[in-house]
């Protein structure tokens, strides 16, 4: 399964403001903005939040992270069935806030990939995309830590590292498409990226955090 291009993934991280009641705003706010701008938005909001959002709207919903294992004793992990069952269509790895070791990404993907999830893995830099792609997941967001939550956008500051990875990626495994993520903050970022060639955009604080998250949304998405 795929994601309709271009799109934006929404990450709620753990901000109080994407929380409960909040994160139901901003997933309203979003589907608004999808239905009238006829773009793919998909949300990756805190876990306990999945199944409340996944009831109020009809938006692609990823889970933040699932864990290396089976059903079984495993006490405060995130299993991948569970999140399927929540209705969630896909998930994210490996991102900066929430590394993963090789094999345990290996194991997570496979995991995913037999309940029919998704993957989104987040690398830091062209080299990490390199070993990422050889593991087949759907997506690689590339997003250099520094940039994460800056406001400076990778197109931007960094746009040899988006096409880069393109070309790195597309070299070992041409299944993988690119996503580029990490200082998000305006249209025009957003269109650099899908200029660059990445196939949607991931982003955090600019929206989760908005005091107007249907306005950040409308300004994300204005030139594409």
């Amino acid at each position: 399964m795929k994601l309709d291009e271009p799109f934006l993934i929404i990450n709620f991280k753990s901000y109080l403001e994407a929380t409960g009641t909040g994160a139901l705003t901003i997933a309203r706010a979003a589907e608004r903005v999808a239905r009238e701008r006829g773009i793919t938005i998909a949300l990756a909001p805190q876990f306990l939040d999945i199944y409340r959002v996944i009831r109020e709207v009809r938006l692609p919903i990823f889970s933040q992270h699932i864990d290396p294992i089976v059903p079984g004793s495993y006490t405060g992990y995130v299993l991948a069935e569970s999140v399927k069952e929540a209705g969630a269509v896909g998930t994210i790895l490996n991102h900066s806030e929430r590394r993963m070791n090789f094999s345990d990404l290996k194991t997570a993907i496979q995991r995913a990939k037999e309940v029919n999830l998704i993957t989104v893995v987040c690398a830091d830099n062209p080299q990490t995309c390199e070993a990422v792609a050889q593991l087949d997941p759907d997506y690689i967001a590339i997003e250099p830590p520094e940039l994460i939550g800056s406001g400076i956008a990778i197109s931007k500051a960094r746009p040899e590292v988006i096409t880069e990875s393109i070309r790195i990626v597309r070299s070992k495994n041409e299944r993988v498409k690119v996503i580029a993520g990490a200082g998000i903050s305006s249209g025009l970022d957003v269109k650099r990226a899908v200029e660059l060639g990445a196939c949607g955009v991931l982003v955090a604080s600019h929206v989760a955090k908005a005091k107007d998250p249907e306005k950040a949304l409308q300004e994300l998405v204005s030139l594409i």
